[in-house]
């Protein structure tokens, strides 16, 4: 059921009172999270009115979709973000048109990414590096044990990529307690790689419309927020 003008206003006033409070529970600022509105599925419509109320950052899975909305949408000031698996095949049509890319998990991908943002002068494409911190057969992301191997290939392989952190999807608990390691686990690895590396990886990408506030607990600086805002999602689509 797609919200109704007041019900999406309250939707987004009651997620970001959520994230208010979770950065000031674990000792951070209130405005340490940064809030993307995943719409996937969902019409323009609530897009426009989403951002008439100041939620102007929107996360698309699927390019198809996305270029379809930006097209539509192009005349507002949309940041837009791309948070799905993206095909090496598909790069060519977003790179120019997002702000940070959430998904990159494996060389093909950085090879076609630099390439592309290269052929297009753009001097530098924010990025994350997706982790699939559980293990999941179902869902991409590389594993963390080779985490560090994809990012050191980033490094000295991709110049036009600015690499922000990492991202990452975690099994689905009912118990927040029990998606809880998963953050944790995200952000030790964060913590390692930084280490490691001599760099600096601002943002976490983790934490969706059931766990952002545990997320957000564990060190979150970007949550991804689809059903809590623009209502469950139709599926048909």
């Amino acid at each position: 059921m797609v919200p109704s003008k007041e019900q999406l206003f309250k939707n987004i006033d009651l997620v970001k009172e959520k994230i208010k409070e979770s950065c000031l529970k674990s000792g951070r600022g209130e405005d340490c999270v940064k809030l993307v509105g995943v719409t996937k599925t969902k019409p323009v419509q609530l897009l426009k009115w989403a951002c008439e109320y100041n939620l102007c950052t929107f996360g698309e899975n699927r390019v198809q979709e996305f270029l379809k909305k930006w097209e539509e949408l192009k005349e507002h000031p949309i940041e837009w973000h791309f948070i799905g698996y993206l095909q090496t095949n598909k790069v060519k049509y977003i790179v120019d048109k997002v702000a940070l890319i959430h998904s990159v998990d494996r060389p093909s991908l950085v090879d076609e990414l630099q390439k592309r943002v290269s052929k297009k002068g753009i001097k530098e494409l924010p990025i994350l590096v997706e982790v699939n911190i559980g293990g999941e057969e179902t869902k991409a992301g590389v594993e963390p044990e080779k985490a560090e191997e994809l990012l050191e290939y980033i490094l000295k392989k991709a110049p036009n990529l600015k690499l922000e952190g990492l991202m990452t999807v975690p099994p689905y608990r009912e118990d927040l307690e029990e998606v809880r390691p998963y953050f944790r686990k995200l952000r030790e690895l964060k913590n390692q790689l930084e280490e490691r590396l001599g760099i600096n990886l601002p943002h976490l990408s983790m934490g969706m419309s059931h766990d952002f506030t545990v997320a957000i607990e564990e060190g979150a600086t970007i949550v991804r927020i689809g059903s809590a805002i623009f209502g469950p999602r139709d599926y048909q689509k």
